[in-house]
């Protein structure tokens, strides 16, 4: 079973802070993520390079949108020689200061460069279980998977009767299973707003509640030799997980 826990780059600085906590009190989690976040400067390959003394698996999310087709990809030789075995290809949302220079790649074209140009690397694609139907999002991912995809991130899930849906129709392929602790109101009003969230009637944006979720989700993940995703987010790993993970 594979635990990996979400590090935002805010710097090179802190995330070297953060991720000898979780080496430290976090023994389960042997998987760190890094998302590529257009507000910090330090890109998620770059900040993986820094994770890698203290954990042997390093993935970084690469936004298909950033990627221009006509060019070998920019972070190629960074990725072979710092021992980056694993990304993640998100579509990657569009960046609010529009000078900013964005291309019209979308993940499946991405996946499809990152296996002729980097051979060895393992590739694994977005599952968002709200975007659309549960068929839609089902024949996406097997088109990633003929893109070259080996597995899937899902974002997190609030709910284990989605989940349980999910997992009966994903068997046997690779997936992390997403999860992020809600901890508000407003939080939750984010999650179901922006990105169509489906919470379940006994919610409550507690820690109390988060525990006793993520604890359900992991027992469920243990049961099918599955993966697990978290993604603490704004809030504290070690609050959150301390004890669980």
């Amino acid at each position: 079973m594979r635990i990996s826990l979400e590090l935002v780059p805010r710097s090179k600085e802190s995330i070297l802070e953060e991720v000898k906590k979780v080496s430290a009190n976090l023994k389960k989690v042997n998987v760190i993520n890094v998302p590529d976040l257009l507000r910090f400067d330090l890109r998620s390959w770059t900040a993986c390079g820094y994770v890698k003394p203290y954990f042997q698996d390093a993935i970084p999310h690469l936004r298909a949108v950033d990627i221009n087709p006509d060019e070998p990809l920019p972070m190629a030789a960074f990725l072979k020689e710092n021992g980056i075995k694993e990304v993640i290809v998100i579509r990657g949302d569009l960046p609010q200061d529009m000078s900013r220079k964005i291309y019209p790649s979308d993940a499946l074209e991405v996946i499809k460069k990152l296996k002729k140009e980097v051979p060895g690397i393992k590739v694994y694609a977005a599952l968002d279980p709200y975007r659309q139907g549960i068929h839609p999002e089902l024949e996406y991912a097997r088109a990633k998977r003929e893109a070259g995809a080996d597995g899937f991130f899902t974002q997190p899930f609030f709910d284990v009767r989605l989940l349980d849906i999910y997992m009966e129709l994903l068997q046997p392929h690779e997936v992390f299973w997403g999860v992020s602790p809600v901890l508000s109101a407003g939080s939750k009003n984010y999650w179901e707003t922006r990105n169509k969230a489906l919470f379940p009637g006994d919610f409550k944006p507690t820690l109390e509640w988060n525990r006793d979720f993520a604890k359900a989700v992991l027992s469920r993940i243990t049961s099918t030799d599955g993966n697990a995703y978290f993604m603490p987010i704004k809030a504290s790993a070690l609050d959150c997980y301390n004890g669980i993970l």
